[in-house]
């Protein structure tokens, strides 16, 4: 042993050469090194240690929404991606209606979109629609030939591969206003990044179609808490959730800044602000633009510190990026990472 290891004897408090001679130096030399290595063992064991969790719910609902602002698609298990839930080539918010110059149209300008229902068959996308006989079947794999367009999500850049002219005319029939094509993102692609959606504060991820975040959750008894407080009772299906989550108090989740359900792990990213897009019916496809949005502004409006991120929208329900891909099914706990 040269300079270099008395120096390390001497860090980690072993005796110095100088101070024994030759036989016990190397004893004492051994001794040190034995008690380093084993301070370097229960490190890594207490490293390895697995954080304290505590239950706070079930999962009562999973639900895929593949087309933005159509109907999702209830799933009994799901697996969790960073850009959201996936059920084989069924992907949450990758298709989406956009006009000829590539702007996304949603429920906000065509609530008749949240009256497409989507089924999921054979690794195609099957729609139909409400008082319209001819179903579109679309493949979830596209051919490599088709357009790519720029498409345009609240001021970001993101592409998309078209659907064909036959998935364009379905819906541009359907809406009978001006026409559309439908796109698909496509796992190459580039999402939008959550730095350029969010303050800078938040975490690093991205997103293909949604609004803000991979994952969006709310409570039964947060929506149940909701009612009580209406006239006329709303659905969950009218806040479009991905996970739903029974046996928690009303806005509970509000609290829950890291969840791990099944083997996937969340981490809360921001209460989701809400717009007059919760003011359409999904029922009927009719948009009122009051309730229940005056309804939640009468008392789930952000903290005055919070206004410069939320402003003036009433909160309901949470986002959350994925900190680590995983599985998850009806009927999991939902932990709470202590």
């Amino acid at each position: 042993m040269g300079a270099a290891g008395s120096q390390l004897l001497g860090r980690l408090g072993g005796p110095r050469r100088d101070a024994l001679p030759g036989a016990a130096w190397l004893g004492a030399a051994a001794l040190g090194l034995g008690a380093a290595a084993l301070g370097t063992v229960l490190w890594r064991r207490r490293a390895r240690r697995p954080r304290r969790r505590r239950q706070v719910g079930t999962v009562a609902e999973l639900w895929i929404f593949p087309v933005k602002s159509c109907k999702g698609v209830p799933v009994s298990e799901a697996e969790g991606t960073a850009l959201g839930l996936r059920c084989g080539r069924l992907r949450d918010r990758f298709w989406l209606v956009i006009k000829e110059d590539g702007h996304m149209v949603s429920a906000r300008q065509e609530p008749r979109l949240v009256l497409v229902s989507i089924a999921y068959e054979d690794d195609c996308l099957v729609f139909s629609a409400p008082g319209f006989a001819e179903q579109l079947v679309l493949p979830t794999k596209l051919p490599s030939s088709n357009r790519v367009h720029n498409c345009r999500i609240f001021g970001l850049d993101v592409k998309g591969r078209d659907c064909g002219d036959k998935a364009a005319q379905w819906f541009t029939s359907f809406l009978k206003s001006e026409p559309f094509r439908l796109v698909q993102f496509e796992q190459s692609m580039k999402g939008r990044a959550s730095r350029s959606i969010f303050p800078s504060f938040v975490q690093k991820y991205q997103v293909a179609y949604s609004d803000c975040s991979p994952i969006h959750i709310i409570s039964e008894a947060s929506l149940a808490d909701l009612n009580t407080r209406l006239e006329k009772k709303v659905k969950m299906d009218q806040f479009r959730p991905n996970i739903v989550v029974t046996g928690c108090e009303a806005f509970e989740e509000d609290t829950w800044d890291e969840i791990q359900i099944g083997s996937m792990e969340m981490k809360k990213v921001l209460a989701c602000p809400r717009c007059i897009m919760t003011t359409v019916d999904p029922d009927t496809g009719v948009i009122n633009r009051k309730e229940p949005l005056e309804t939640l502004k009468s008392y789930r409006l952000c903290n005055p510190s919070e206004q410069p991120i939320y402003k003036s929208s009433p909160l309901f329900g949470m986002y959350y990026s994925v900190e680590k891909m995983g599985s998850l099914k009806v009927g999991d706990p939902v932990y709470k990472m202590m």
